[in-house]
């Protein structure tokens, strides 16, 4: 079987293809994705940093599928980690997992894409996550279990969010947190009058990509519709 050029294929014949495949779909399948899609965003997004544990990196990106942000960004500089399916729960099929290297390059890589940098921490002035400015795109990071992010990320960062605690405990749990933000920030937005949903093209090449997860033979069908 050859290899398919999605690129090409993308300017080629998207939706196309996106019609043929869908047809090997049950209704019922079809009709959750269109729902599903309404709702993803890519206007806030996250990034973890060096999480050691495996089943919070996984419960996170779990929480991320839960309340519609689609990318999650996964800084592997000391621990690599593969994702937890088990926890997951097969998350890692609907989200996109984005890994880097280094902190750099992923801040290099979100600032790019005009997102501002948050860092969370539980101390300083950081702004209470109810006064969070929507305004803008942000990509939210989290840091380690036990130190979270460091002080030099936080001194760079665009600004630092933290949630209000009112016990002796100043942390929580970082699958925890991760989970109490996106609730958050998914309710406040859609309540607000922000673009905040994907655009036509991002649906439509997210939903030709759930499409071909969906379907166990999909690259024989594509190639089959090539030929034809």
């Amino acid at each position: 079987m050859f290899k398919i050029d999605f690129l090409l294929l993308h300017a080629m014949t998207n939706q196309n293809l996106l019609e043929y495949l869908l047809d090997f779909l049950t209704p019922a399948r079809r009709k959750l994705f269109a729902r599903v899609l309404k709702e993803r965003t890519n206007y806030f997004t996250l990034a973890t940093q060096d999480v050691y544990q495996l089943h919070n990196t996984s419960a996170v990106l779990r929480s991320c599928d839960v309340f519609g942000f689609q990318n999650i960004h996964v800084i592997e500089e000391r621990n690599p980690r593969r994702i937890d399916k088990e926890i997951a729960m097969g998350a890692q099929k609907w989200v996109d997992v984005n890994r880097y290297n280094s902190t750099t390059a992923c801040v290099d890589t979100l600032r790019r894409k005009g997102y501002r940098i948050v860092a969370t921490s539980p101390h300083g002035d950081a702004q209470l996550l109810q006064d969070f400015d929507l305004s803008r795109p942000a990509a939210i990071f989290f840091g380690t279990e036990k130190n979270g992010l460091s002080q030099e990320f936080i001194e760079k960062a665009d600004a630092t969010l933290k949630i209000p605690m009112y016990g002796f405990t100043e942390s929580l749990n970082i699958s925890v947190s991760a989970a109490i933000i996106l609730q958050e920030l998914s309710f406040k937005l859609r309540k607000s009058n922000y673009n905040w949903r994907l655009s036509d093209k991002e649906r439509e090449e997210l939903h030709l990509k759930w499409a071909r997860k969906s379907i166990k033979n999909s690259d024989a069908l594509i190639e089959s519709f090539l030929k034809n």
